[in-house]
């Protein structure tokens, strides 16, 4: 069974170098990106011994969404880059691991054909509030009607952030015959808006969407205590600590490191947390240091693109495989067991 990075390593080799350099590339000069990765690297698991567990829970429940394990698929677009059956291959892998897909806005494949592909699919829908919002909530209800279980908000790019890769290489666009499906207006190809991301977006659209739906909001980018608290006083029913994977604002820190401050502050909301995650020591660490569970992006479209649906079912397999040997290690029996007194 591969390793994550193992993964990467054939996706590189498969993809074209500049839709590789889409997924992998950062903002700026990607300190981000990298300090993701080297800050789970330096924290240190604590074991406990003798404790006499002999089976592991690895399950958890999440806005009323029960998964298999605490890591869940992140929100990534334009999975038909990766691979032809794209984000169809995705959910079916995604369904046999019986955990959650995040479904992208931005995806090649419409959140309907999505949820048609592997009926009984746990999927909840990432949203970019759209100025129109007429037009965001026309996405909503389409969400909604696909069986999603939440709606989970990108709050972190009120304008798009600034990737070097695809400048150099050019690369702005979908090649011909892919699009943003979720975008889609009418029947006619041409008619793909594309995401509008606005610096005027504000809380008040966060209680707006709260009006015109009932599923659960959970805002995906809060990296700032302080915003944690204003979204537990707006009502919200989750939290997700990102960076974007480094995408967006370059030199802000590795969300491990700001976790515990906006637990700390989300007033008993539950807390997920991506970016760097690349073995199950770090799911770990999350989990210890008060993440509800961990969502992972760039894994699965490493996988996707080396092997199709099989390597997304590898990807998750060997996350959980790894995360249930940690815990083995760690002396635990769930999960539930881990706390801050296992890192340092």
């Amino acid at each position: 069974m591969r390793t994550l990075r193992e993964y990467e390593a054939v996706a590189r080799e498969r993809l074209d170098p500049v839709h590789y350099d889409y997924f992998a590339g950062g903002a700026g000069d990607e300190v981000t990106l990298r300090a993701n990765e080297e800050a789970l690297a330096r924290l240190a698991l604590v074991p406990r011994v003798l404790r006499g567990g002999a089976r592991r829970e690895l399950g958890v429940t999440l806005l009323g969404t029960a998964a298999s394990m605490p890591v869940l698929v992140a929100p990534t677009a334009f999975h038909r880059l990766a691979a032809p059956d794209g984000e169809r291959a995705t959910v079916r892998a995604v369904a046999a691991a019986d955990t959650i897909m995040i479904v992208s806005m931005a995806s090649t494949v419409a959140v309907e054909a999505i949820a048609a592909e592997a009926p009984g699919a746990k999927l909840w829908f990432q949203l970019y509030i759209q100025p129109d919002l007429g037009f965001t909530e026309a996405i909503v209800r389409r969400a909604e009607a696909a069986g999603c279980g939440a709606l989970v908000v990108t709050v972190d790019s009120p304008a798009l952030g600034r990737r070097e890769r695809d400048d150099r290489n050019g690369f702005h666009d979908l090649p011909d015959g892919l699009y943003c499906e979720n975008l889609r207006f009418g029947d006619s190809p041409g008619h793909v808006r594309q995401i509008a991301m606005s610096p005027e977006i504000s809380w008040d659209h966060v209680a707006w969407l709260r009006d015109v739906t009932d599923l659960p909001v959970v805002l995906k980018g809060v990296l700032h205590p302080e915003d944690a608290r204003l979204a537990a006083d707006a009502g919200v029913a989750g939290l997700m600590v990102s960076n974007h994977g480094g995408r967006q604002l370059d030199t802000v820190p590795a969300t491990i490191d700001v976790l515990p401050d906006v637990v700390a502050a989300a007033g008993g909301l539950p807390v997920l947390m991506d970016g760097g995650i690349r073995r199950g020591t770090d799911v770990l660490k999350a989990i210890a240091l008060g993440a509800s569970a961990v969502a992972i992006g760039r894994p699965v479209v490493w996988g996707l693109a080396a092997e199709g649906e099989q390597g997304v079912k590898g990807v998750l397999e060997r996350v959980r495989d790894e995360v249930d040997h940690a815990l083995v290690q760690c002396g635990c029996a769930s999960v539930r067991d881990l706390d801050r007194t296992f890192v340092r």
